[in-house]
């Protein structure tokens, strides 16, 4: 061998030289990684990822907030949200939001509706509160000058019995008292007393 190097050119046991240099360093490196721990397994890197990706935030609930605020909308918020939270994205209420009619503490559920409700105007002088009756708020009905749906209008006194005051008006002059409509058929002592507060002569 040291013969068969001695018959070689000085570029060719250069490149000999090299060539035995390159697979030592190889045989080396390879008996160093075999001789290592191996690493960890990337497997598990993923299933990490998803869990941080379905638990990161808590989970989501989807709720519809309407009336007194500024923005009304659907909107995404954390499951242990409250009424208040909600109302805050959809950008807080406006002037007109009766505060003391909503529980702004109260918890939040997927598919829930938050009604803010507006504050209601006062009723106009004169008008009935709904389900009350209009001639109790607007004065007495004057059995003398009232028409026959004013009449009509009047609890337990429907349009016959309104026709037959006006027919009774009609044949015998003005009504003097209330107690006069114990003259008109299908007005007996019972409705009498229930319409003394609301008619007048």
């Amino acid at each position: 061998m040291i013969g068969y190097m001695g018959s070689l050119g000085p570029s060719q046991r250069r490149l000999i030289a090299a060539v035995g240099a390159l697979l030592l360093v190889a045989l080396i490196a390879g008996r160093h990684l075999a001789s290592s721990p191996r690493a960890a397994p990337s497997a598990r890197a993923p299933d990490v990822l998803a869990g941080e990706s379905h638990t990161g935030g808590g989970a989501k609930i989807i709720v519809h907030v309407v009336g007194a605020v500024r923005r009304p909308g659907l909107y995404h918020l954390a499951r242990s949200a409250r009424i208040a939270d909600a109302v805050r994205r959809a950008g807080g209420t406006t002037k007109r939001a009766n505060l003391e009619a909503i529980n702004l503490a109260a918890p939040l559920e997927d598919g829930l509706q938050v009604v803010v409700p507006r504050i209601v105007p006062p009723a106009a002088a004169g008008a009935p509160e709904p389900g009350e009756d209009p001639a109790a708020t607007s004065g007495p009905i004057h059995l003398n000058t009232a028409t026959m749906e004013e009449l009509d209008g009047l609890p337990g006194v429907g349009p016959v019995t309104a026709q037959k005051i006006l027919d009774w008006r009609q044949e015998h002059g003005a009504f003097t008292s209330v107690d006069d409509l114990d003259a008109i058929p299908g007005i007996g002592p019972a409705r009498l007393e229930q319409l003394r507060d609301l008619v007048a002569p």
